[in-house]
């Protein structure tokens, strides 16, 4: 079958989404402008994730372009130039501007598969250490503590400031006008949170976790709220599993 060449209106789009990564910096902050609190890794994350989410495979007829295309965007050699930017920025404790954060989380909204893109990164951030080897032994409730410790001292060290703070129950984060939110205020961007609390919430509690986005200021909600909705017990050496969102549950 032959290609299906993409319309201007579409090829204008890549241009866009390409200028957007190339006019990104990570460089010291001029006088008067916010100071570089995320980390790099968040951003090299993010790019990471949509490289592998872009399965190299033709453009044919029967495609639309316009959901295609973008997402052959991870495949680019700008992609690529950015992941090596990043790699070197992470590895030396390097940290981005809120503005470039919001420049990635509106390159990632514009993909079809944007809410799976934020939740894998959750997934992949929240999960890169094992819990106490000794968290079998402790009290159910010990589980969720040592959980909710851990998602606040993690976004701290990732984001340069607190996200949100934990209401009464066993796992209920809440967050009022937040990083999430302002950088998308259509609250796909809140998936990321999704996935990062499920996956804490398993490695601490050694269960599968579902947590669920139950009220989002996106769709008019007085705050964003994450709270676990069940737990089914499986092996420990599920820890090293990262568990895709189910539909309608971010």
């Amino acid at each position: 079958m032959g290609r299906a060449l993409p319309t201007a209106r579409v090829r204008g789009e890549i241009a866009c989404y390409v200028q957007d990564l190339e006019y990104s910096r990570v460089t010291e902050p001029a006088a008067g402008e916010l100071p570089l609190r995320i980390s790099a890794l968040v951003a090299l994350t993010l790019l990471e994730v949509i490289r592998c989410q872009d399965a190299p495979t033709e453009v044919l007829e029967s495609e639309n372009p316009s959901h295609t295309m973008p997402r052959r965007l991870g495949l680019s050699g700008v992609i690529d130039r950015q992941i090596r930017r990043y790699h070197e920025e992470a590895d030396s404790g390097g940290r981005i501007s809120d503005d470039e954060f919001r420049d990635l989380v509106r390159l990632v909204v514009r993909r079809s598969d944007s809410d799976d893109v934020f939740y894998q990164a959750g997934s992949i951030l929240a999960g890169d250490d094992r819990p106490p080897g000794w968290r079998g032994g402790l009290p159910r409730s010990w589980g969720f503590s040592l959980a909710r410790r851990r998602v606040r001292k993690r976004l701290v060290r990732l984001f340069g400031r607190r996200v949100g703070g934990f209401a009464a129950g066993p796992f209920m984060l809440e967050a009022r006008t937040h990083l999430f939110v302002n950088a998308d205020p259509g609250g796909a961007a809140c998936h990321f949170l999704t996935g990062f609390c499920q996956v804490v919430l398993q490695r601490y509690r050694g269960r599968r976790a579902t947590v669920v986005h139950s009220l989002c200021e996106s769709r008019q909600d007085a705050l964003c709220r994450w709270t676990v909705f069940a737990e089914e017990r499986v092996p420990d050496e599920a820890h090293r599993l990262i568990f895709n969102p189910e539909p309608g549950t971010g």
